[in-house]
């Protein structure tokens, strides 16, 4: 194993705390089952992956689910915001000594193993690696040395957090990925049959 880690930050798959954008369209029993398939899909990613990985959860770390292989390390999310959330995950892995650090969303149904690795590449050049997302924000983000300032002051799931980020990063190298679009709503669902399937009842009431 490589000294880089992968964070992902999930929420407890639990019936009416996922997804409430989405939750208001399909219900939320479609929603969980919507849910637990992205989990499953970035644990599929992750899992072809040679590398150590950091899963976050919101509420309480579960010992018995996907996420049981030798190389997963848990952990609970701490902090007020998003932000500082990330900031604490980013500062507990460096004080870890990892060399570079990624954080990657579980709600991606197109990410796929060469987002990682390029983002992993990309720090071997840059100091700061970033998918953009559709929705203004970003799905994943990398960095060799703690940033504290990319954390801060931000307007978080608003369609500036992407811009602002790099506004903070002007003064450092900084590569972006290419662009994908994370599950928020249903608009974002209809484009993948896959999971549409998943919410059948609930899309022939809308249609």
């Amino acid at each position: 194993m490589s000294k880089n880690i992968i964070i992902v930050f999930i929420r407890n798959p639990e019936l009416g705390k996922v997804k409430t954008r989405l939750a208001a369209t399909i219900g939320d029993e479609a929603t969980l089952a919507v849910y637990q398939n992205l989990l499953q899909h970035t644990e599929t990613v992750l899992s072809t992956l040679n590398n150590h990985v950091a899963v976050y959860y919101t509420n309480q770390i579960s010992h018995n689910d996907i996420w049981n292989k030798p190389h997963y390390h848990k952990y609970l999310q701490h902090g007020d915001d998003l932000g500082q959330r990330m900031y604490n995950a980013f500062k507990e892995q460096f004080n870890l000594h990892y060399n570079k650090v990624v954080i990657v969303g579980s709600d991606l149904f197109d990410l796929k193993p060469h987002h990682i690795t390029d983002a992993f590449k990309a720090l071997e050049q840059n100091d700061v690696v970033i998918g953009p997302a559709q929705d203004g924000g970003y799905y994943l983000l990398g960095m060799k040395t703690l940033l504290p300032q990319v954390f801060n002051n931000k307007a978080w799931s608003s369609e500036s957090v992407f811009e602002n980020t790099l506004k903070d990063l002007q003064n450092h190298k900084v590569e972006i990925l290419e662009m994908l679009n994370d599950i928020d709503t249903f608009e974002d669902l209809k484009a993948h049959a896959e999971l549409l399937k998943l919410t059948k009842s609930s899309y022939e009431k809308l249609y």
